[in-house]
């Protein structure tokens, strides 16, 4: 199937392997083509079996096993996989963004509204493993991945399924990203992903990993020590970003932030995160605010028009079309400069332009002018200067001068 030589990558029967893209101690990855027409670009992991000893080969054996069944847009995808007499080799999804570790790099330091975006990424891919009783236990930077604006988990070659209750023994992963139970205790449970997405926040924040040290005898003091993890003096970032942090980083396990509490953490906020449900989500509650309108529920679709802002906003993030994305940042740029509820029905006016443009959803001429009828009914009672957005979800009250005039 596949020949080498200790000059040139293999070779493989349906693609063209080109340039290596990196070396461990079990494998090199290259880019590759597939042969034919598509020219399809993948990533091509070479596992070399004379570098395999049983617990080598049981890990990848698992990798393989859990990649097959794993299917999510913050996931590598596992497309294939073949082997020969020397070499085994898994055919992966091509991410042409480099690895996190890279990017930040480049770049020093990521503003926090950009390190949340990714934060949520990673969340949502432990979410569906969580779901799933799989943990990573090699998260770190240069195993994640970037395709677009998308951040993708790879290199499972660590990865076990482990129930809430599981522990283990074996030392996994990379020092710097080690949960300390890992090293001091050598017991731990899926709570040490938790730990290391805790040292990629900091370090996509702050520049560096918590524990930076010039040596393995630093790294591994900075790791038995009782003192608890501490921002860099004169950090700036938010309360819910600093509560996060802390509560990831802390040393003792049982202690730690749990993995239902971090889905659900402020800064993190899954249920608002850009992603293609965005769009479907604003959609639906923007048609529950109708009919709540309809019904002459003021209070409930103002409501509900809010809710499916959060949504709204997300799925025009999401959105990978540049010429489109150009135009709705310009129109939402126009409608929320004031933060009152008569720009927020502006935008909501606009948005179902958006929602049957975009998405070729059919709106009837009822649902349009119920958006506007309420719109043009607050506008006549004064209402839409006294209800900001931060307090739109909120009753609104109407006071004497507000209450139209009785009809003669």
């Amino acid at each position: 199937m596949a020949s080498t030589s200790s000059f040139a990558p293999p070779k493989l029967a349906d693609f063209i392997l080109t340039e290596r893209l990196g070396s461990g101690t079990y494998a090199t990855v290259y880019k590759a083509y597939r042969k034919g027409d598509s020219r399809e670009a993948v990533a091509v992991k070479v596992v070399s079996k004379k570098s395999l000893n049983k617990s080598s080969t049981e890990n990848l054996l698992t990798e393989i096993e859990m990649l097959k069944t794993i299917h999510h847009p913050h996931i590598v995808q596992l497309k294939d996989f073949q082997w020969d007499a020397e070499n085994i080799y898994l055919i992966l999804e091509w991410c042409s963004g480099g690895d996190l570790s890279s990017f930040i790099r480049s770049r020093r330091i990521l503003p926090e509204r950009l390190a949340r975006r990714f934060l949520q990424q990673i969340a949502c891919a432990l979410q569906f493993l969580h779901e799933r009783n799989i943990s990573h236990l090699d998260l770190k930077p240069q195993n994640i991945l970037l395709s677009g604006s998308l951040l993708k988990l790879a290199d499972f070659g660590f990865a076990q399924y482990m129930s809430p209750w599981d522990e283990q023994s074996v030392l996994r992963g990379s020092p710097l990203y080690m949960a300390p139970e890992m090293v001091c205790r050598r017991q731990y449970d899926s709570k040490v992903d938790l730990w290391s997405v805790g040292v990629i926040l900091f370090e996509a924040l702050f520049g560096r990993a918590p524990f930076a040290s010039r040596s393995y005898a630093e790294l591994e003091e900075k790791i038995r020590s009782n003192q608890p993890i501490e921002l860099p003096p004169g950090a700036r970032v938010s309360k819910d970003c600093r509560d996060l942090l802390l509560r990831l980083l802390e040393r003792n396990p049982d202690a730690r932030i749990t993995f239902a509490e971090f889905f659900t953490h402020p800064f993190v906020d899954l249920e608002h995160m850009p992603s293609a449900e965005s769009l479907v989500k604003a959609k639906e509650l923007v048609l529950q605010a109708v009919q709540k309108d309809q019904e002459g529920e003021r209070s409930a679709a103002l409501s509900l028009y809010c809710s499916a802002l959060e949504h709204f906003v997300p799925a025009i993030y999401f959105e990978t079309d540049r010429q489109r994305k150009d135009t709705l940042r310009q129109k939402v740029s126009l409608k929320t400069l004031p933060a009152s509820t008569f720009r927020l029905l502006s935008i909501f006016s606009w948005s179902f332009f958006f929602f049957s443009h975009y998405t070729r959803v059919a709106f009837t001429g009822n649902e349009f002018s119920s958006i506007n009828t309420i719109w043009g009914e607050w506008r006549a009672y004064g209402m839409v200067d006294m209800i900001k957005l931060s307090q739109c979800k909120r009753t609104p009250r109407r006071s004497a001068s507000m209450r139209p005039e009785p009809r003669s």
